[in-house]
């Protein structure tokens, strides 16, 4: 195996905003990090991982006034918060920085005033709308209007009309430069969905200039020759990757940047993807400093179906899935479960599924065996008998092409595709256990040394495989070496088989992962999260409309306010309020429809068959007597694609078409008013 003996690798987080505590799902970032950078370790790179907090802004100003505390008050006890989750995460981080740490701060004056005084920044004023969960500025051309409210393009949130004197960056001035530099380095943005989106959403139409700076609140950094302005948060949060290293503009960075600039990844999620390969590469080429190597933005964790929520107390966070199920455990299944570029999904039950498939049946089973044997059959010694047959080359041979299969996909950030390699090991392991079949080789005195080998095999198996393991799972690979009475096995070792001398295992194994009852956790979890009730909808006023037609208006968008009623109309009924994060559970996508057709038997249903960039999927969908089917073939429609499939009048139905109801209850598909290339996100 190559080896990359003290070669520098620079890998970093996002930096955690310091409004609340993370859930499962935000701690999903950090836990991927630590695992690649626990593996470039291991590999031989010397590694520094800086994590951090991101400390400014509205909202935490906002947040902190509501908690009756002073912004750095209330963000110092977030900070540690956060960083404390972290540690239980068993997180290696080199560096936490903060944002509200001087050094830093000192060193954004610096960066905006370099920029300001080079023409890249210009005092101009602002108009637009403004979203205060994204600390963002929007044009008119830009936000989203339902039903007379203007809603944030990005999240989904209503805006608010914003005019103030503002600085702004000059970014048309830089896009030609980082279009050429995306196109020379096609590893610069992955996964390649998050590129393309990047290149034909906002680098292709133009870029415009960004606001830089605000007056309507103070928390925030200084403009130190303009005080009254505050310097924009992105401006603030992006330069940590720069500023935490030992950058120090207009004077000598330190020994420690030299080394570690660029960096060799930035690990991002995929909603601040544009922030960190448009407006970060842009801010560098102003400072004239080199690009990262690569961004990565990883898709979401998602809470399954809908069921877990904020507002319904009972969202999922990483200290209580730690309380039921152990650290490793979690660390486990949210690195296996995440795709390398669709979001995954965590449930209560999946949880139990995986431990109890994966963790205790494979590999816990699978080390309790061998420790048993060996303390049965030869008083817990293990040792090399020398009797080989072609069974071993063959468990051997896994053994071996383990380790480099593992490292093709850790190249590409391919995580769970490597822990999947490792558990290839683990379950060749089992299958050899019942192909030799040590319990029948105990029964013939003559066949002790071909015992001996075989219980040798499986240790040696398992210590490689444990050696692998150790970036991921970092105590449950240091309980096997313990049991084993092996090491761990250093990288440039892990391609050979047959390292091990005679050892010695414990004489009590210990269970690594007990199997669970899913019928007593989930007892436990419904103690823990009760159901709350919901309350009962405002009855309406006789001669309403829902009295008249048996159905409740159309809701305005989640959050916004009700248009003013007028008419002798009756104000809109709202379903009930639902956090962002339950909102962003559901991926909304355009799909080309490629087949439709009648449901034979069914006065209702029309089957499509829609391509949604690539994936084809098939709705069922009840508008028969809205449209003949002829008519909506080759049409763009909007869908919900991450439905859980249901079957309709016998036939599974793998989304849901979006339709707009009238008063009198007919139904208008959804379209796209432009051209748009089918599996875009509706956003």
């Amino acid at each position: 195996m190559q080896t990359y003996d003290k070669k520098p690798y620079y890998i970093t987080t996002a930096i955690a905003y310091a409004s609340g505590k993370p859930h499962i799902g935000n701690c999903y970032e950090i836990v991927l990090t630590d695992a690649i950078a626990r593996f470039r370790r291991a590999q031989g790179y010397d590694v520094f991982f800086q994590t951090g907090t991101d400390e400014h802004g509205q909202k935490i100003e906002n947040k902190a006034v509501a908690a009756g505390k002073s912004p750095k008050a209330f963000v110092d006890e977030v900070a540690g918060n956060i960083r404390g989750i972290w540690d239980s995460l068993n997180i290696s981080y080199d560096k936490f920085i903060r944002t509200t740490d001087g050094y830093h701060e000192a060193e954004v004056q610096k960066i905006f005033k370099k920029l300001y005084e080079q023409g890249d920044i210009y005092k101009g004023a602002y108009e637009g709308w403004y979203c205060v969960p994204d600390e963002s500025f929007f044009t008119e051309s830009q936000v989203v209007e339902k039903d007379g409210v203007k809603l944030c393009p990005d999240c989904g949130r209503p805006v608010e009309k914003a005019k103030e004197e503002a600085y702004f960056f000059r970014m048309s001035k830089y896009a030609d430069r980082l279009m050429a530099h995306i196109e020379a380095h096609p590893e610069f943005i992955q996964p390649v969905s998050r590129k393309n989106e990047m290149v034909n959403n906002f680098l292709k139409p133009g870029l415009q200039d960004l606001c830089v700076s605000r007056t309507s609140f103070k928390w925030g950094i200084p403009v130190d020759f303009d005080p009254k302005h505050v310097v924009y948060v992105w401006l603030d949060a992006l330069t940590n990757y720069i500023t935490g290293v030992g950058y120090h503009c207009g004077g000598e960075s330190t020994e420690q940047y030299k080394k570690l600039w660029p960096a060799d990844v930035h690990i991002i999620g995929k909603d601040i993807i544009r922030f960190h390969t448009i407006y970060w590469p842009i801010f560098l080429m102003a400072l004239g400093e080199p690009l990262p190597k690569q961004v990565f933005g990883h898709p979401w964790l998602l809470q399954g179906d809908g069921k877990m929520s904020k507002s319904k107390g009972n969202v999922l966070y990483a200290d209580t899935l730690i309380d039921f199920f152990g650290l490793d455990a979690v660390r486990y299944f949210v690195l296996h479960e995440m795709p390398f570029e669709n979001d995954g999904v965590i449930t209560w039950d999946l949880l139990i599924e995986r431990i109890n498939a994966d963790l205790a049946n494979v590999l816990g089973n699978l080390l309790n065996r061998t420790v048993a044997m060996s303390n049965k059959y030869f008083g817990g010694t293990v040792r090399n008998g020398g009797v080989s047959e072609p069974v071993d080359e063959e468990l051997a041979a896994v053994a071996k092409a383990v380790p480099a299969a593992c490292e093709k996909a850790m190249e590409t950030l391919h995580v769970a595709d490597a822990l999947s390699e490792i558990w290839n090991l683990f379950k060749r392991c089992n299958k050899y256990i019942d192909e030799t079949m040590p319990w029948a080789l105990a029964k013939d005195p003559e066949k002790q040394d071909r015992l001996a080998t075989v219980l040798y095999n499986l240790s040696e198996g398992l210590t490689i495989g444990a050696s692998l393991l150790a970036p991921f799972l970092p105590e449950t690979a240091e309980k096997i070496f313990a049991q084993l009475g092996t090491e761990k096995r250093g990288f440039a070792q892990l391609g050979e088989f047959g390292l091990n001398g005679e050892t010695k295992v414990t004489e009590k194994p210990e269970q690594l992962f007990a199997r669970l009852d899913p019928a007593a956790v989930m007892k436990k979890v419904a103690e823990l999260f009760p159901p709350v009730k919901e309350e009962a909808a405002p009855k309406q006023p006789e001669g309403s409309e829902q009295k008249k037609t048996g159905k409740s208006p159309s809701p305005a968008p989640d959050g916004a306010p009700s248009p003013a009623s007028g008419g002798g109309q009756e104000p809109l009924v709202h379903k009930p309020e639902v956090e962002y994060d339950d909102f962003a559970k559901l991926e909304f996508r355009v799909g080309k429809v490629l087949v439709c057709e009648e449901v034979p038997k069914s006065k209702k249903l029309l089957r499509f068959e829609i391509d949604f960039g690539g994936e084809k999927c098939q709705i069922i969908s009840g508008i028969k007597a809205w449209y003949k089917p002829e008519e909506l073939v080759g049409k763009n429609v909007m869908a919900i694609v991450n439905l859980k499939p249901a079957k309709l009048a016998g036939l599974l139905s793998e989304g849901m078409l979006l339709s707009a109801e009238d008063e009198d209850g007919n139904l208008s598909l959804m379209t796209t008013g432009r051209a748009v290339k089918p599996g875009a996100e509706i956003r």
